[in-house]
Order: structure tokens, then C-alpha cells, then sequence
């Protein structure tokens, strides 16, 4: 089984155009994510799916591959869509750009729990919510699994709903690193939007709604991902104390 790990990488962020290059400790961001994917024992191959010049460019100068694509995908996983069809792999791991302390053990955990389980066509990481604010707030998406550790539902809402205050209750939340099947790539491509996916504004939605099974991985690790000149600032601050 070959797996592959593809970066998607654009220019136009809307919150902070050009982050994708914005540099951390003389490096650009993009290369913390590629440097620590590389580190990952699971991974045969590893691109950067880029849209501008110049990102192919600073790619090239630290020596990562890279797929051209086009500037109009809505979203990383349309990138990975159209960048598959040059690669040949049989699990495709997103692995976001805008996350510059991601874990290569948590890209292995997660190839390997797809890898493991042939009913599932995609697969995610998900974190205990430790925080009131964080369950409360809609840019943290939330996730209920079942006892296969098979997501049921991803909501921008407090959810489960803890009607009796069980104070075993035990809450997820979403981590924005997904593995998939290379054929279910290239099957969800021609799905619609769901309505689900629309009213939440959450892709993986579109996979649930239409009856594609997706796999949940536990980590203990969380992230950041850069959004903000702030939260650039952020990541700076964690890497100069060595944290990670």
C-alpha cells in the first residue's frame, strides 16, 4: 500500500494573503509543515499542491515537489482532487499548510488507521475538548463518535448536548488533518454539496450525508493553525521555547 502526503498550499488566503510564505525563525511556513511531514515513518511520497509561481518557486529552493493547480478550488480538499490525478497512491493524507507543528506521529496514526480499517474511505483526527470556551465557540468543530470510533456528526454547535450535567461527559473536537482512499477522492469530486455541508459550512459533511464512512483518530497533540498575523506570532513564540 503506497501513501502519499500532499501539502495544499494557496496565496489568496483571505484573513492573510500570502502566509502560505510567511516566514517563521528565516523559514517560510510551508516548509516547518513539509520539514516535519518528511519526518513521518508512514509516508512514501510527500508534494506540495500549490497555486501560485511563487510558492513552486520557494518550494523548489528547499528541495520539496510540487503539483501546480488551478487558483479557483473553494477548499484544500479540491486541491488534493485535482493533484491526484498525477500521483500514484492508494491513501492520500491531506496535510494543511497553515499548520507549521504538525506531528509527523500523528500523520503515521492516522495513514495507519485507514490503512486498518477497509470499511472507511477517509479518516481524521480528533482532540478532548478541555475548555468551555473552546466547546462553546463555532470556529472549534465539534465531532460525536460511535464506539468504532466512526465519526456520526461534525457541528459548528456544542455538541452532544449534555442535557443531566454528567460530569463524565467526554466532548471532541476536530482536527483539520484528514487521510482518503484515492477512489473515494475521485468518487466525491462528482458529489453535489450536501445540505448539511451547506447550513455548517464543513465539508466532511458531503462524505457523511452521502453514506462514506470516516475513521477517528484520538491524539493528545493539538495544533495551530495560522490564520492571523497573530497567530503567526503565536507559533514563533512556541518554537522559540522549544515546546514542540
Amino acid at each position: 500500500m503506497k501513501i502519499v502526503g500532499v501539502i495544499p498550499a494557496r496565496w489568496a488566503s483571505t484573513r492573510f494573503e500570502g502566509k502560505i510564505l510567511a516566514m517563521i525563525h528565516g523559514k517560510p511556513m510551508v516548509q516547518h509543515v513539509w520539514e516535519r511531514a518528511r519526518e513521518s515513518k508512514i509516508l512514501n511520497d510527500l508534494f506540495i499542491a500549490c497555486d501560485d509561481d511563487r510558492i513552486a518557486v520557494a518550494a523548489t529552493q528547499f528541495g520539496a515537489k510540487t503539483i501546480m493547480t488551478s487558483r479557483e478550488h473553494a477548499s484544500g480538499t479540491d486541491r488534493i482532487i485535482e493533484a491526484v490525478q498525477s500521483i500514484d497512491g492508494d491513501i492520500i493524507v491531506n496535510i494543511q499548510g497553515d499548520e507549521p507543528l504538525i506531528r509527523p506521529e500523528v500523520i503515521d496514526m492516522l495513514a495507519q488507521a485507514l490503512g486498518n480499517d477497509p470499511s472507511c474511505s477517509m479518516a481524521t483526527v480528533i482532540k478532548k475538548l478541555t475548555t468551555k470556551k473552546e466547546f462553546k465557540d463555532p470556529n472549534v468543530v465539534k465531532v460525536v463518535i460511535n464506539g468504532e470510533m466512526n465519526a456520526l456528526y461534525f457541528s459548528r454547535a456544542p455538541i452532544p448536548h449534555d442535557r443531566d450535567h454528567n460530569e463524565e461527559a467526554v466532548y471532541y473536537k476536530h482536527l483539520g488533518i484528514y487521510a482518503y482512499r484515492r477512489d473515494f477522492l475521485l468518487s466525491y469530486k462528482s458529489l453535489p454539496k450536501s445540505n448539511l455541508e451547506k447550513t455548517e459550512k464543513l465539508e466532511q459533511l458531503r462524505a457523511l450525508e452521502f453514506g462514506y464512512k470516516i475513521k477517528t483518530v484520538v491524539t493528545e497533540v493539538d495544533t495551530i493553525g495560522v490564520d492571523t498575523p497573530e497567530d503567526l506570532a503565536r507559533v514563533e513564540k512556541i518554537l522559540s521555547k522549544g515546546a514542540v
